[in-house]
């Protein structure tokens, strides 16, 4: 309410009430946020639902460098966006290998997709158990020369709402990081030369980026050699996982810099992240026709078991990047982190 001197035809003072719009330097800090939120919210739902018209647009012959032949390996796909890119890369043509660390929900988790006429197939990995990789590997090997693609979904997390506890810290890093890591090694001998050039992706999250708004890492020096990607080296990568355990353990991660929020889980994601980056470069150099490219895309928070049905985001949408990022035409993409079909910041 504002109070306005105005002059009456007899020349008399008199005061009017007028009532005005308030501006946005008369806001509260309170509302501008809510405001920011609310514009964020609607360019995000704007952006998803462009997402979701494109994927009823079907690649043309020409964008179409796959076939049947194209093997595709997907991590925890039993379940979740896992199951779901799995879904989505057979329903564009390309043979799918799911993967369940429990072999008989694997089993049926198939059924449902060749039920609808989908060319998938199941076998039991776990990412934790370096025996379960090496025959696993083999089985590709003997079965279907080698693959095309590698999608690394398989990952935990425990913590819920406003929970953040590091009580399972050492499971989250061992199946987030090192599982990943794990099969990367052991996918990149069996990846096919061919002129499209190999595929990984990795399914991380905006919870691990270096230099976000929110939960970022507050350890400037730190922050700043994950940021280095020139000289970021593997043993870097796994040093600061190595750090934040033992900080766990002993019980002073609290006053380390780390995420605040999840934190086991974003640190797992921040080392994807910096070891996608890492890889992306020393897999560079590879000869034409035997090229391998790899990237980490973050799905949102999306309604499944590792949300606990929290999320606001359909699996369909969560799954999408992954799948696109798959099946790029021509990709001379790698070492980079998107959200929504784009390219996002570390």
């Amino acid at each position: 309410m504002w109070k306005a001197k105005q002059l009456s035809m007899d020349g008399r003072v008199t005061f009017a009430i007028i009532e005005a719009l308030p501006t946005y330097s008369m806001l509260s800090n309170k509302e501008k946020k809510m405001g920011h939120k609310e514009k964020s919210k609607d360019r995000k739902d704007k952006r998803l639902q462009e997402i979701s018209l494109l994927r009823t647009i079907p690649y043309s012959d020409h964008q179409r460098w796959w076939s049947k032949e194209t093997i595709a390996v997907v991590t925890g796909g039993n379940r979740g966006i896992g199951f779901e890119i799995s879904r989505q890369l057979a329903d564009h043509g390309v043979t799918v290998i799911l993967t369940s660390r429990d072999a008989s929900v694997g089993v049926e988790s198939i059924k449902v997709l060749q039920e609808g006429g989908l060319d998938v197939s199941c076998h039991q990995l776990d990412v934790l158990d370096s025996s379960s990789i090496t025959q696993f590997s083999e089985w590709l090997k003997e079965n279907y020369g080698g693959i095309d693609i590698l999608v690394n979904n398989a990952g935990v997390n425990f913590n819920f709402g406003s929970d953040n506890s590091v009580e399972n810290a050492q499971v989250v890093i061992d199946t987030n990081y090192y599982g990943t890591k794990r099969m990367i090694e052991a996918m990149i001998p069996l990846m096919k030369a061919t002129a499209a050039g190999g595929r990984i992706v990795n399914v991380s999250s905006r919870l691990g980026r270096l230099n976000g708004k929110r939960n970022r890492l507050e350890n400037d020096e730190l922050r700043e050699q994950l940021s280095d990607v020139e000289n970021l080296t593997e043993e870097l990568i796994d040093g600061v996982v190595t750090t934040f355990l033992q900080q766990v353990e002993d019980g002073t991660w609290k006053s380390g810099g780390w995420p605040q929020t999840f934190t086991d889980y974003s640190v797992s994601k921040m080392a994807v992240n910096a070891y996608t980056r890492f890889m992306a470069r020393k897999l560079c150099d590879r000869p034409e026709g035997e090229k391998i490219f790899i990237n980490c895309y973050c799905p949102g928070w999306v309604k499944t078991a590792l949300t606990g049905y929290a999320g606001s985001i359909i699996v369909e949408d969560g799954a999408d990047t992954g799948v696109w990022l798959s099946l790029i035409p021509e990709q001379a993409i790698t070492g980079k982190f998107f959200a929504e079909r784009r390219d996002i910041n570390f």
